[in-house]
């Protein structure tokens, strides 16, 4: 057995599980894809790691001895969220609040939509429980906790089945003392059950989101918690001889028992992955202003990167349900190949979000299925090979996508080639929609970023959105379809932590800022020690929360490094001014400017995959065509003979022009008439589109 060397990344969707080797001794890269397991999500990844050994086997490696490093992106949080297949919770709360996770801050998002439907309740009326006790907003008891009322909750959720608790008390961020007298009676009552104390997932202020969050993270504890167990071992029965990690929503890893504790922190696990290896891809080939595109079998993610930095947020709302943890700033549609093609109340065609998922995936799988989805619409414009996919591993039939396409076709009153096209000018909308919440409805202009497209499908569509947003250039990476998982070998480890202290940003209060901000930073500090970081491998950043006295809400600025001063805090004053000119298009001269909650990230530096720049060569790619296609594009309503170029074949200096297709193993590249090509020093394809 070798020297361990290895580093893979696994990234676990709902239509197809990506795994990417790394050999940290020769640089060599090596792919690997599995159609994903629903029922049992863990299978799906032992069969993809495994498999991806004995495909790499005298490339990069042997044996799952020689792993160095394994991660793993996942979206099972995310999917038990959204199907509403989470723990049966039990809620103990302050007396009066019992009702506050149903009426929340009374906002409606949709005023005009008549047909707007809330998300449910994660906890039903009767297992939520109050009990006397209040502690004020200062941190002194006025009231105690009754801990025979926490008692009694506890035995009559032990009678309910209940398996998860959450225990969310006012202003338990400011004094935790109540919240951790009630976990440990709840303990006593329920041994087995998972229990999230608001003041351990959520230390800040706002009640509702902070008691929205212990509840999520409640209601996918036994859930994660599960799925970790099943995972460890068969990564145990593989041979694997390091301890995993599992991606978060932040972009960084944590190790298996932490990600076990805190699972509301990895619902955007999967998604967040495929942007930090974007992150670094653009940054690297010299694109800091980037717009990630990230399209898969089931949904499309996507996030904004400004000057190199990808956008981060410290609340959010997932699913209907607000999170307060730190998040990469990712916003996620139901619009996926396998999204569903219909027609809705009103007669019209309707795509998503419903999914066809893995099993049975699209009608031209031939596994039954009927209903055509987008990959069924491409099979039929021929943009998809009509015959097979994966480079020949995955067998299609067009004819039953023609089939299906053709009915709903003649239940519209269109041509079949029409209604295909139809499905996808109706998901590029989707998607396009999707951009404007992160770009223009943030100030900023998509006309100023270049869309990098990854994913599955995202270079299937990434021209055609790009036409919908007038953005002038398409990146697409070297290995698309798999850059969640090369992702996972791009991260750090990461942890945040935050502490809400409401003090003016004034020299007065200079004291109570440094002391809050020393705090938060010390959580960094143990948490180097505990993960057992080298000191040469620490870096840990701070930042403060700000907003003017009487708003609402706040906007994070970075905290200055080393001891702070009053320049310091003339810095703070200019960096909010000008955020919240670009956020609100003003600034309010003259106002308080309050600090709110002070926030530290703390990353441990691991070896990464190296992403090594190539001289460029000759510009003729016609040894890259490897035959030609009809294809049906919508600028001239008819088929048009298409060259096929491998991508593998495609060399750093290699230049050609649409209408053209790009194949790989992992994904498909559409380049229609009018778009040029050429192959950067990183092996990205660029593609200019006509202004």
């Amino acid at each position: 057995m070798g020297e361990a060397s290895w580093r893979i990344g696994v990234d676990s969707g709902g239509t197809f599980t990506d795994v990417c080797l790394f050999d940290e001794v020769s640089g060599a890269v090596h792919v690997w894809k599995v159609s994903s397991t629903p029922d049992d999500p863990s299978r799906g990844i032992f069969e993809g790691v495994s498999q991806g050994i004995a495909e790499s086997s005298g490339k990069v490696g042997s044996s799952a001895g020689e792993i160095a490093y394994l991660g793993h992106g996942t979206t099972v949080a995310t999917n038990a969220l959204i199907t509403h297949r989470g723990a049966r919770v039990g809620l103990i709360t302050t007396g009066g609040f019992r009702d506050l996770l149903e009426i929340g801050r009374q906002k409606r998002p949709d005023l005009y939509d008549l047909f707007a439907e809330k998300p449910p309740v994660l906890v039903p009326r009767f297992l939520r429980r109050e009990v006397s006790e209040r502690i004020l907003h200062t941190g002194a008891v006025e009231t105690p906790l009754d801990e025979a009322a926490v008692r009694r909750a506890a035995k009559a959720f032990a009678q309910e089945g209940v398996t998860a608790v959450a225990i969310a008390f006012l202003y338990a961020f400011a004094n935790p003392e109540h919240e951790k007298a009630a976990k440990a009676i709840v303990a006593e009552e329920l041994p087995d059950a998972f229990i999230c104390a608001s003041h351990e997932i959520a230390p800040e202020f706002r009640e509702f989101e902070r008691l929205s969050t212990a509840t999520v993270n409640a209601y996918l504890g036994p859930i994660m918690q599960r799925y970790i167990r099943r995972l460890t071992t068969r990564l145990a029965e593989l041979g694997l001889a390091v301890a995993p990690h599992l991606t978060q929503s932040n972009g960084g890893v944590v190790g298996f028992e932490a990600a076990a504790e805190t699972p509301v922190r990895a619902v955007l696990s999967g998604p967040s992955t495929g942007v930090v290896a974007a992150e670094a891809i653009g940054s690297r080939s010299g694109h800091p202003d980037i717009i990630t595109f990230d399209m898969g079998g089931t949904s499309t993610d996507v996030a904004l990167m400004t000057g190199g930095k990808i956008a981060e947020t410290n609340e959010s709302v997932v699913h209907g349900y607000p999170i307060k943890a730190p998040m990469l700033d990712i916003h996620t549609v139901g619009a996926g190949g396998g999204s569903i093609a219909a027609i809705d109340s009103g007669g019209l065609l309707k795509v998503g979000p419903q999914s066809a998922g893995a099993d049975p995936g699209p009608v031209c799988y031939g596994r039954g299925a009927t209903e055509p989805t987008v990959t069924d619409a491409n099979i039929v414009l021929k943009v998809l090979n009509p015959t097979h996919l994966l480079d020949g591993r995955m067998a299609v039939r067009r004819d039953l996508a023609l089939e299906a396409i053709g009915t709903l076709a003649k239940s519209l009153g269109l041509e079949v080639m029409e209604t295909a096209q139809g499905i996808i000018s109706v998901v590029t909308a989707n998607m396009a929609r999707a951009i404007r919440v992160i770009s223009v409805q943030k100030g900023y202009d998509p006309r100023d970023y270049s869309l990098m497209a990854f994913g599955g499908a995202g270079p299937l569509h990434a021209v055609r959105l790009a036409e919908e947003l007038d953005i002038a250039r398409v990146i697409v990476p070297r290995n698309p379809g798999i850059l969640c998982a090369m992702g996972l070998l791009l991260t750090d480890l990461r942890a945040d932590f935050s502490t809400t202290r409401l003090v003016p940003l004034d020299v007065a209060e200079i004291d109570a800022i440094r002391e809050a901000a020393a705090a938060v930073g010390a959580e960094t500090g143990r948490w180097f020690e505990a993960e057992k970081i080298a000191p040469e491998a620490r870096r840990a950043t701070r930042s403060v929360d700000l907003r003017y006295e009487g708003q609402n809400y706040e906007l994070t600025v970075p905290l200055p490094a080393g001891e702070i001063t009053a320049a310091s805090l003339d810095t703070l004053k200019e960096e909010f001014t000008a955020a919240h000119i670009r956020m609100y298009g003003f600034a309010a001269e003259g106002e308080r400017i309050l600090c709110v909650t002070f926030r530290a990230e703390a990353l441990g530096l691991v070896p990464k995959a190296e992403l090594p720049v190539r001289p460029l060569g000759p510009a003729d790619a016609s040894g890259a065509i490897t035959g030609r296609r009809e294809i049906w594009f919508p600028e001239v309503g008819g088929f048009i003979d298409s060259a096929i170029y491998a991508r593998t074949a495609l060399r750093p200096g290699m230049a050609f022009s649409g209408p053209a297709i790009v194949e790989q193993m992992d994904t498909t590249t559409l380049v229609p008439p009018g778009v040029s090509v050429t192959v950067d020093g990183l092996e990205n394809l660029i593609l200019e589109l006509p202004r």
